[in-house]
C-alpha cells in the first residue's frame, strides 16, 4: 500500500462528487426548460441528467478477493451521465408558446425536492473526503515531525 493511496482514494472521490454536484445544480437551473434539444424536428423538454459512478480499474470479483485481503481500493470514477428515462410532465398552460392543440405543456422530469436531497448528499460526501485528506495529511505532518 502507497504512502499516498488515501489521499488518491479520497481525491478521486472529490472528483466524482464534484461532477455529481454540478449536474444536480444543472438539472435544478433546467428544471422549467422546455425547449432542451430538437428530436426530429421538435423540441423537447430537458431531461434529468444522473451520473453513474464505478469502482477505478477492477471488477467486482477483484475488489471482493482485494477485500478479503484485507487491501484497500483504488478509488472511484464517473463512467457516464445518462439520461432519465422517466416521462415527462404534463401541465395545462394554454397561453404558454410550447402548449399543444389542448393546452398542454410538457415539462423537464426534473423533481426539484429530488435534486436538492442528491445535492446535499454530494455535498456531505464532499465534506467528508476532505476532512479524510486532511487527517491524512495531518498523520503524515506528524510522522514528519517524529524524524526531527
Amino acid at each position: 500500500m502507497s504512502l499516498f493511496n488515501s489521499i488518491h482514494i479520497s481525491g478521486s472521490a472529490l472528483t466524482a462528487q464534484r461532477l455529481r454536484m454540478d449536474v444536480a445544480s444543472s438539472n435544478i437551473a433546467n428544471a422549467e426548460t422546455t425547449r432542451g434539444r430538437q428530436v426530429e424536428g421538435e423540441w423537447e423538454p430537458y431531461r434529468r441528467k444522473m451520473v453513474a459512478f464505478q469502482p477505478k480499474g477492477q471488477d467486482f470479483q477483484s475488489i471482493l478477493s482485494k477485500a478479503k485481503d484485507g487491501s484497500p481500493g483504488q478509488g472511484v470514477v464517473a463512467t457516464e451521465i445518462q439520461d432519465d428515462r422517466e416521462p415527462f410532465k404534463l401541465v395545462y398552460q394554454p397561453e404558454h408558446p410550447d402548449a399543444d392543440a389542448q393546452g398542454y405543456v410538457k415539462m423537464p422530469n426534473v423533481d426539484p425536492l429530488k435534486e436538492m436531497v442528491d445535492l446535499m448528499s454530494a455535498t456531505r460526501s464532499y465534506e467528508a473526503n476532505v476532512t479524510v485528506m486532511n487527517a491524512a495529511k495531518g498523520m503524515y505532518m506528524k510522522a514528519l515531525e517524529i524524524g526531527r
